[in-house]
Formats: structure tokens, sequence, C-alpha cells
């Protein structure tokens, strides 16, 4: 019975014991010893804690050893937190003071760091619990008290009041999410998992468990080989990368770089991308030179982890992003409108969904839980949880879902609603612009377009001028020599409205 992460781990150090499981640049795990590490941090744990479904936050470097402190967190019968070894400590307290932690995993570098924003929290060093003897018994008895239903870790994002907010994630989500994964690719124990993501984002999830379920390897790429786009492709050779699920700006930095004249990925074969809308032109770049490979546009917010996806065919039209696709893993997409019905094909509405693919909510948090997670509107019969994703699509005529834009990047101006999605949209399709963010300063009622590229602003706006109508043509277009971006790699819209 899958009632937890764990029961992959398990299946696959029998299959697999001295297959290596998970891997930096500097250190490695077998299956067996990823199992064992597990066991003993789990039963270190739980000796010293005394609390099952406890929170744990887990304060390490990005490296193996933190995918061990994660398994062995779950071994406790806790969930883990993972906060980043580079996080700024003010962020982290504000994390803490709305996980409030049983205990804090750290390592002898971070150690006084954690102990200066514990506030109360047992801190302990990930080598001393890694050196305590497992007792596979009492792990055994905890394991028979988890349900899918129970909390597997709790990701922190960005509160617009300013206090982070904590989406605490079931092993439902991710149980369903990897059955589906089976049946759409064609992946197995011979595939290595080319992790980008920083541990504390929602997608790395995929390479940690993905790895674990289909007795594969993950490989944590380094991550300052993103900057040297070459390099970065050598290591993917050298590491024989199969198949990856990145966000849209590292795909786009070896793309718009044409790194493949001077190195090509030789073992690609499952290209996943998430996060945020990738520019066609980008993707064609990968698809010129990768032909024979699989490419899949992932969607969804932390809140529902994946919950739609659309594979590519090679016949979607040119100089528009990919749908969103349709919903997986047991789930429901679901298109309402603002007077609260379901949208008719082509009509925008906001994007909710149902069913597996939702999280338990926002921890220690049950008035934005209760903002967010509500009451199917289609009907009162009785309790149907949504969750409301303030994304706008509409279903096309294949029935696939295309994304539009951010509920909160429509805007107002001169009486016309608009999308900020759609001016960008427009925008990526044109020649000489790489990347593009439109912001919108509501004091003054301007638009701001912000590209990189060769193109310049003149031509560039007579080419905007016979795309779109006036009103929403951009004030100003900008050209910077790359976009500001966040810790997970999106474009920090943020800054720009800062500039």
């Amino acid at each position: 019975m899958e009632n937890s992460l764990l029961v992959f781990l398990e299946r696959s150090a029998e299959k697999f014991p001295e297959k290596t499981a998970y891997a930096d640049v500097n250190h490695g795990y077998t299956y067996r010893e990823m199992r064992a590490a597990g066991r003993s941090i789990g039963t270190a744990l739980s000796n010293g804690l005394g609390a099952v479904k406890a929170p744990v936050a887990v304060y390490l470097e990005k490296s193996a050893d933190c995918v061990a402190a994660y398994y062995g967190v779950l071994y406790s019968g806790c969930f883990y937190c993972p906060i980043d070894g580079e996080m700024p400590l003010e962020r982290i307290r504000l994390i803490l003071q709305v996980l409030q932690p049983r205990a804090i995993v750290t390592s002898p570098g971070l150690l006084e760091n954690a102990k200066s924003v514990a506030d109360g929290a047992e801190v302990l060093l990930f080598e001393d619990l890694l050196g305590t003897e497992p007792d596979v018994a009492a792990l055994e008895e905890i394991q028979r008290h988890v349900t899918e239903n129970d909390p597997a870790y709790v990701l922190f994002t960005s509160g617009s009041t300013g206090i982070p907010k904590g989406v605490l994630l079931p092993h439902r989500v991710l149980i369903q999410y990897l059955h589906w994964l089976e049946e759409r690719f064609d992946l197995g124990p011979e595939d290595v998992f080319g992790n980008q993501a920083p541990l504390y984002f929602d997608i790395s999830t995929h390479d940690i468990y993905g790895a674990a379920y289909f007795g594969a390897r993950m490989e944590i790429i380094p991550p300052h080989l993103f900057s040297f786009p070459v390099k970065l492709v050598e290591y993917l050779n050298e590491r024989h990368v199969t198949t990856f699920l990145w966000v849209p700006s590292a795909m786009s930095i070896v793309s718009r770089l044409r790194t493949f004249r001077a190195a090509k990925p030789e073992f690609l074969r499952v290209i996943l991308f998430a996060g945020e809308v990738l520019p066609r032109k980008q993707l064609d770049y990968w698809v010129e030179h990768l032909p024979e490979a699989v490419y899949g546009n992932l969607y969804g917010p932390t809140e529902t982890f994946v919950c739609t996806a659309y594979v590519r065919d090679g016949s979607e039209p040119a100089d528009e992003p990919l749908p969103i696709g349709t919903a997986v893993g047991n789930s429901e997409a679901l298109v309402i409108t603002e007077d609260g019905r379901e949208a008719a094909p082509g009509e925008t509405g906001e994007l909710c969904l149902r069913g597996s693919c939702l999280a338990l909510g926002y921890y220690n948090d049950p008035k934005r839980t209760g903002d967010a997670f509500v009451q199917n509107p289609l009907h009162d019969r009785y309790p149907d949880r949504i969750y409301r994703t303030g994304d706008l699509v509409y279903t096309d005529e294949n029935g696939q879902l295309i994304y539009v834009s951010r509920r909160d990047f429509q805007i107002k101006r001169m009486g016309y609603r608009i999308e900020l999605g759609e001016i960008e949209t427009a925008a990526n399709a044109l020649d000489g612009v790489e990347e593009c963010a439109c912001v919108f300063q509501p004091k003054r009622e301007r638009l701001i377009l912000y590209f990189e590229g060769s193109a310049e602003e003149n031509d560039l706006r007579a080419q905007l001028e016979r795309r779109l109508p006036n009103y929403m043509l951009p004030d100003r277009l900008v050209k910077l020599p790359a976009l500001p971006r966040n810790a997970n790699g999106k474009t920090d819209r943020q800054e720009l409205l800062k500039l």
C-alpha cells in the first residue's frame, strides 16, 4: 500500500541496492546507503523529539545530504521544511515564526546561523543524526500510522502581507503525480534526472521522488554551471542526464547563447519545463537541435504541485505559447468566470483545481487557507474543495487549457481590460526579443515593457504597433542586459517595478 513516499525508496533499495541513487558534485548515495541514512536519521529524530506529524526544518547546503535528511524526517513520522543554506537570516526568522519547528537539522558551517534563529527549537547536526543505530522495528511501527493524507513537507512561498505562506503538501499529491508520470512518459531505472531547481522549490520534488519511484538516479547540477551553458551541457553529458524538469529561464540561457553550436546534449530524451511561460523561439531552438526528444509543458502553483500538462506534438501554431494542457493525476481543472459559473470554450476565467493535487492548506494560517481553498461554486450539495489559482485561462477548440495571465496581471486602462501576458506573448514572438516582461505602474497608468535581445526600441515599437491595439501598446520600451530573476529562476517583477 502506497501510504507514504518512503514506499518508493524502500522498493528501489530492495531492487537496486548498490546503484547510485542521489549524487552531487562531491558525494553520492547508493539506494542501500540512502535507506540506511534515512533510517538512522529517522530513529534519532523519533527518539529525540518524541512526536510524530510535527515540523522539522532542514537547514543545509544544497546537496545529496539534504535528500537524506528529508527521508530521515519522513521515517520519523514528521514532515520537513527545506531552508536553503543561502537564504537571508531575516527570511528564515519569518519562516520559523510560522513553522515553529520541533527541531532544525543543520551542518557545522550553518550551526551558528541556525542557533541564532532557533527560538526554542532543538538544533541538531546532520552528521550526529547519521551516526545513530537504526531501530527498524520502531520505524515500521511509526509508518503503520502514516496515511497518504498526512503531510510530507511544507514549502514557504512569498505572502502578499510580507509573511511567508507555508504550503503543506501531503504524500498523496506526489504519489498521484508519480503514477501519472509513469503513464505519460517512458521513464525507468536507466534514466538520470538532472536537478536544476533549489531543493526548497516545489519542482525539485519531481527529481527527488521521481528518481526513487523509477529506481533511477538524481544528479544535482552545480548551480554556477547555469551561467556557463557550454560547461552545463558538458556536465549533462558527463553525468549521462536523460531527463529534467527545469524552469524556462534555465532552458532559455542555453538557447539564447546558441550553446548547441559548441556542445549538444547526447542523452537527453524527456525534457520538461514548468514555473512560467517558455517563449516559443526558445523552445523551438531546443526542438531544432533535439528533435527526437519529448517536450512537456507542466503547470502548477505550489498549492497543487503539477496539476496540468501538455506534451508537444509538433502541430502547435507558430509564434504562440504551448497550452498548459489538461489535468493530471486524479485531478480536475475548472475554468470559473467572475460570476461563479463554468466558462464556455474560448471564454476566459480563473483556473480552479480539485482532486488529489490539492495541498492541505497553509500551515498555521486558517484565514489564508479559507480564502484560497473554497467550496466549489458550481454546487453546494456536498463538501467539494477547490483551489483558486489566481491564473486566467481559457479552453481552446481541442479542449486544451491556454494560459492567459495572472489575475493580478489583469489591469484596466483607458476603459479597457488588458492582460499583461498578451502583450508579452506578442513581444516574445518578434525577432530580436529573447525574453520580456511587461509591468504596469498604476499611479501614472504607464505600461513598461522590459526586454532582452538585439532589437532596437524604435523597431520593436513599430512591430508591436502592427500586432497590438493602441490601448495595449507600452508607454516605454526598456532594453536590459538580463531580466532580474528571483531565487527560483523566475522573472522578478517586483524588481522591475522598482527600476
